[in-house]
């Protein structure tokens, strides 16, 4: 039985038809990515799967004991609530019915008991005598500080309260709206393989083209209104999709060569004749509705780079730079030379120290020990991740050409209006004050003001969120064309391997060590001791939870015992490598295109292996208990 099914479903925004009667149908176990430019109406039917937006035609149908979370786009407050309490707050409608039971018990009338007894069923049907125990297994899942307050974790782990938040429900369908912004690589490579080890169904909008790649089981496209559906991973579906748009614009091609054709056909017919062929006539009113029904597909952004005269050949040069934050090391003796045509990328974990790098080497910050050299003839264009250049109160067109009515690109003059349409704003949206936009195309604002100054250094902090991917793939061949420096920070990893030559790696106690290649050739080359694990509090001295390990026995065990013990290390070794690999199995593009009941089989085969490694692991914690005792 699917868990969600549309039928014939239309959303209308004014005039604007977002869902134009679409169909769509996910079945347990699917993991579907849901595609398409911004503005296409992607979170609009996030919304209407979530309960949020009713249609305005057509039938959203939902299994009707199925259990839906969403994990927002948003990150949680840094407020002073603990994690434990963010995370019931998943089961809310539970809290509230144990709160009720509670104020309730203290009663003696008839009244209430009759109440008592239905809120007992209740919560018996919604596991909620087991309330405690839920929200535990879930912090113990996700490695979560339960005591610790929300102003105390980084964004990365209030990310992972949230989809605690989510997960504790035990939901059917899991709904994420680009659940990687602003988030690190490895905060999002740890997401991936919760979702991957996640046996529910999935609908997620992600512009991560390399999260895409490796969660999705089905692509769903939304463009102009309509579904379509590629099964199989990323990489197919852009094949599919190549094919599918040639084979339109020949269509359309075909279309209009006929219309033209009776065009010029009925002209000559008024002049020459007095009598038609009236079926042909009518036949032309038809051609000439369906062009004007015809729903274009919304133009690729086009923007090039402001180039300014060359730099001198040394861009920037770093040596024995330090640099240290209420007495902890950000940057630990760097030496660096930045040359003319470099495209560097930085990586790290938030808060590692990438924008204060970024500021030493523009001249920003003096560091606290070492030497900056800049080099000659250097013009900068900045792109601001926090959007700080941006002033929310005015148009478009006052943050870009500060209210002229032209503006100078590579030399030419271009009316602002024509410029902003290159970015995809239409004369009227130009005129919108930038409060009033979504964080796709605030970027957008941000890339043409960025784009529009001449520039021979661009450095770009995070440029990639909330962009669409086409939009990203357009800045891709662009940085590529770009014969200036370029400096980046990214945690988008496709983008960084498509686009930078060396990689700048902050690998912690202020260690940044240079490699060559993007992200996946830092992943061969660096050091198995220096990989980099995100941390959930800010403050000096907090270490994230760690992970069980076996320990040393540190008492006697009866014989036993102590063969049983001493065998389970292997055990357990074995069934993890069972697990691991019937999750690769289940995580392949195309395991859910296979035989329905084959899938189940492989589904139930991974859960029993899960419950085999966990009796396996509670077992030795057993043992190593009795021992240490």
């Amino acid at each position: 039985m699917p868990l969600i099914k549309f039928d014939d479903v239309c959303v209308t925004f004014g005039t604007r038809t977002l869902l134009d009667h679409v169909n769509l149908q996910i079945d347990p176990g699917e993991r579907v990515a849901l595609v398409g430019l911004n503005g296409a109406g992607k979170s609009t039917l996030l919304k209407v799967v979530a309960g949020h937006l009713l249609p305005d035609a057509g039938t959203f149908w939902q299994d009707p004991a199925i259990r839906i979370a969403e994990l927002a786009q948003m990150l949680p407050a840094a407020d002073g609530r603990r994690v434990s309490d963010v995370v019931m707050a998943g089961l809310h409608e539970v809290v509230e019915l144990r709160a009720r039971y509670d104020q309730l018990i203290q009663a003696q009338d008839m009244a209430s008991m009759r109440e008592l007894e239905q809120l007992q069923h209740e919560l018996e049907a919604r596991q909620g005598w087991h309330l405690e125990q839920r929200v535990e297994t879930v912090l113990n899942r996700l490695e979560l500080p339960g005591e610790k307050t929300m102003a105390e974790l980084s964004g990365g782990w209030r990310r992972r309260a949230a989809l605690g938040a989510a997960l504790v429900q035990n939901p059917d369908l899991l709904l994420l709206d680009e659940p990687t912004n602003h988030l690190d690589i490895e905060t999002i490579e740890w997401l991936e393989q919760q979702m991957l080890d996640f046996r529910g169904g999935i609908l997620f909008i992600s512009h991560d083209r390399a999260l895409v790649e490796r969660l999705a089981t089905r692509i769903v496209e939304l463009d102009r209104g309509t579904l379509t559906s590629f099964p199989g991973s990323y990489s197919r579906y852009l094949e599919q999709k190549a094919a599918l748009l040639e084979e339109e614009a020949r269509h359309n091609a075909e279309f209009d060569k006929k219309l033209a054709q009776e065009e010029r056909w009925i002209r000559q017919g008024i002049k020459a004749r007095r009598t038609r062929n009236e079926g042909r006539v009518r036949a032309l009113k038809q051609l000439r509705r369906e062009r004007s029904e015809r729903r274009e597909r919304q133009g690729a952004a086009r923007f090039n780079l402001e180039e300014a005269s060359r730099s001198g050949k040394l861009v920037v040069e770093l040596e024995h730079v330090s640099q240290h934050f209420e007495g902890q090391s950000v940057i630990d003796d760097l030496s660096l030379a930045v040359q003319r045509g470099d495209r560097i990328g930085l990586i790290g974990p938030n808060g590692a120290g990438k924008s204060t790098l970024l500021k030493i080497l523009l001249g920003e910050l003096v560091p606290d020990a070492g030497s900056v050299r800049q080099g000659t003839k250097l013009e900068v264009a900045y792109f601001d991740q926090l959007r700080g250049q941006l002033e929310p109160e005015k148009t478009i067109i006052d943050n870009v050409s500060g209210g002229r009515e032209s503006i100078t690109v590579n030399g030419q003059s271009r009316h602002i209006i024509s410029y902003l349409q290159d970015f995809l704003f239409s004369p009227e949206r130009a005129r919108t004050p930038v409060k009033a936009l979504s964080g796709g195309e605030c970027n957008r604002v941000l890339l043409a003001r960025l784009f529009s100054q001449p520039a021979n250094l661009l450095v770009l902090d995070e440029p990639t969120n909330d962009l669409d991917i086409e939009t990203l793939e357009l800045l891709e061949e662009i940085l590529l064309g770009y014969e200036g420096t370029l400096l980046l920070v990214s945690h988008d990893r496709q983008f960084l391997d498509n686009v930078v030559t060396s990689t700048l790696v902050f690998e912690g106690e202020g260690r940044v060590a240079e490699y060559v290649g993007g992200y996946q050739d830092w992943l061969r080359q660096r050091p198995r001791s220096r990989q980099v694990e995100p941390v959930p509090a800010v403050k000096a001295g907090d270490e994230a939870p760690a992970a069980t390990k076996p320990k040393a026995a540190k008492g006697k065990l009866s014989y036993k015992l102590q063969r049983e013990y001493d065998a389970l290390p292997e055990q357990i070794e074995a069934a993890e490598q069972q697990v691991e690999t019937l999750q690769a199995e289940t995580a392949a593009a195309d395991f859910y295109t296979q035989d329905h009941q084959l899938v189940a089989q492989r589904l139930e085969a991974l859960h029993t292996a899960e419950q085999q490694l966990e009796q396996l692991m509670e077992r030795w914690l057993e043992l190593e208990e009795m021992q240490a005792g």
